[in-house]
């Protein structure tokens, strides 16, 4: 199923045409800057050597052409079609405003919510050998989405059955409030918890309470561009939350080879490679 990507994030929508013929400025002794379309066709290349391909993508770019957002649906050969689906959201500018940058979530099919994984992203400033390092890099990140697919999988497939009051609901919410979201917005997931706009998520779960928060997350059209991308430390905060709730642990023994160790630790130092498992006591 194609989910409805929409940026919401105020930059002018293009095509991948489009976006390929913005011409890129010719590079200095200290700054390469790389047209928009190579993170995008780097992307594409390791997706399909881990058996993915993009079956649906959104682009967008700011009024001088200068800094590029974009998010692409992946699908994963023989995975069964769910509600939610799989997204990596790009980034990068050619007037040294932004690093080009990567980072891998999920999106609900039914309303659009994003929600990104803290632990899978990535940031490489445009200085030289960023052509050297790049493959590597996009390499390893999708790499470490394809490892988690069924991880992912799990965790919110633990979330749709673990049942919570509104009490506990309402600890949990106060405990992310500030640092998630404002706390002007508390009240308002609040009662979006305890009737949500979108019957599919049922009520008093986990699943529910996640997506009443991601519900006033998502970049709207009046946010600025950069807003999408802010996304991943916030949800990245709330899957912990409810991770700890869902008795879900991270499980720092996954096989990676140490080559991808080794960029991990350059592009995201604290974000070590998970798989979630449900605890077992």
């Amino acid at each position: 199923m194609k989910t409805n990507l929409v940026l919401h994030c105020g930059a002018r929508s293009i095509d991948r045409q489009t976006l390929a013929n913005i011409p890129c400025p010719p590079h200095t002794e200290t700054w390469h800057p790389i047209p928009h379309i190579e993170l995008v066709n780097q992307v594409e290349r390791s997706l399909a050597t881990s058996g993915m391909a993009i079956i649906n993508e959104a682009f967008g770019v700011t009024e001088d052409n200068a800094r590029m957002f974009g998010l692409l649906q992946i699908g994963l050969a023989g995975a069964a079609e769910g509600d939610y689906g799989y997204v990596v959201g790009l980034r990068g500018a050619i007037d040294k405003s932004l690093s080009r940058g990567l980072a891998v979530g999920s999106q609900v099919f039914v309303c659009d919510n994003l929600a990104f994984s803290s632990e899978i992203v990535m940031h490489r400033k445009q200085t030289k050998n960023i052509m050297d390092d790049l493959p590597l890099m996009v390499d390893t990140a999708i790499g470490q989405l394809s490892a988690r697919w069924n991880s992912q999988a799990k965790r919110i497939e633990t979330y749709k059955t673990k049942e919570i009051g509104l009490r506990d609901a309402d600890h949990l919410l106060a405990e992310i409030a500030g640092e998630v979201f404002p706390w002007q917005k508390f009240e308002d997931i609040r009662k979006e918890f305890v009737k949500p706009r979108h019957a599919e998520f049922g009520t008093n779960n986990l699943w529910a309470l996640f997506n009443a928060v991601t519900e006033y997350l998502k970049p709207r059209k009046e946010s600025k561009a950069s807003g999408l991308w802010s996304m991943p430390a916030r949800t990245g905060r709330l899957h912990k939350i409810c991770d700890d709730y869902a008795g879900l642990i991270i499980d720092t023994s996954a096989n990676v080879t140490s080559a991808q160790v080794a960029v991990a630790q350059i592009v995201a130092p604290t974000a070590p490679a998970i798989v979630v498992e449900p605890q077992v006591n």
